[in-house]
């Protein structure tokens, strides 16, 4: 065992091995992450239809980003679909997942598997499942509307501008809900019984000990999914795109799906670019502030 530790020892204390175990690293970091970013930075700053000459027009892309409306209506999405998936999919995760910990394993295995077959389907598979669906004139949510006697209540649900966005945010929630499941699922079972029933046995209540006990071991894992929650939110497009490409009306518009519609679909690929710099940035701020506000939680357990 000592021959053992002293063999790592000198062999990570090399230069050449740390270099060579490091530069892969930084390599996939260079070109994949920092060279991407760099190049659409620079290209932020010209008009560009991604052939022929480039026009360089300094921050005239950004300025125009400051007054485009569908901009600001695609990072509205983008924080309504953030605040959906924290506080209303991930509560119901969480306490569901605390009852599953107190089920029987098999009633437990066989219960989140129900909840996790979602997750497995294919994007375009649960898009196109929903959009049929929502469909006015087949869509089985209008029938049973109509069958259960709301007859005037019958909605064009991803056409309508009051209620696209809720339809499609819906579809997020119902593919995305086994995994929030799975990894609050996962965290509960790392929380020692022990403490639990010291808990108890001093007297507190199943609310004290949740909020004492069992929350301060899952605030790492509630930190992750809500990264999670947060960078999923940014990056949706699939979804948007297959089920209403951001209609009605720009309605349904996310930062994504604006993003690939400007550089691709209308030619303004230097527009398109500062959208993915602003992207980044509001990506990496959002983490930050995350990371902080989760520090001073658990400071304060």
């Amino acid at each position: 065992m000592r021959y053992f530790e002293r063999f790592v020892k000198s062999y990570f204390s090399d230069k050449k091995t740390i270099a060579i175990l490091v530069i892969p690293g930084l390599a996939i970091m260079l070109f994949a992450i920092a060279i991407p970013l760099v190049i659409s930075l620079i290209l932020s700053f010209v008009k560009w239809t991604g052939f022929g000459p480039m026009q360089f027009i300094g921050i005239n892309n950004y300025t125009r980003l400051m007054k485009d409306g569908l901009f600001w209506r695609s990072l509205y999405n983008v924080l309504l679909l953030i605040l959906v998936t924290v506080f209303i999919q991930n509560v119901f995760a969480f306490f569901i997942a605390s009852l599953l910990t107190k089920l029987s394993l098999r009633a437990s295995q066989s219960l989140r598997t129900i909840y996790f077959i979602p997750a497995t389907l294919s994007l375009v598979v649960v898009t196109k499942l929903w959009v049929s669906v929502f469909h006015p004139s087949y869509g089985m949510l209008n029938k049973i509307i109509n069958m259960i006697g709301f007859p005037g209540f019958e909605l064009p649900w991803l056409a309508n501008t009051k209620t696209a966005i809720w339809a499609v945010i819906w579809i997020m929630i119902w593919q995305g809900f086994g995994w929030a499941l799975l990894f609050f699922f996962g965290g509960f079972m790392t929380v020692p019984r022990e403490l639990e029933e010291a808990a108890f046995v001093d007297g507190a209540n199943k609310f004290q000990s949740l909020a004492h006990v069992v929350l301060p071991y899952m605030m790492p894992v509630i930190q992750s999914i809500v990264i999670i929650d947060v960078i999923s939110s940014l990056k949706q497009m699939e979804m948007v795109y297959l089920s209403t490409e951001g209609g009605p009306g720009g309605t349904t518009q996310f930062l994504a799906v604006y993003l690939y519609l400007r550089a691709f679909k209308y030619g303004e690929y230097g527009y398109g670019n500062a959208i993915s710099v602003l992207f980044v940035l509001i990506a990496v701020v959002m983490t930050i502030l995350i990371q902080r506000g989760f520090k001073k939680s658990l400071e304060h357990f």
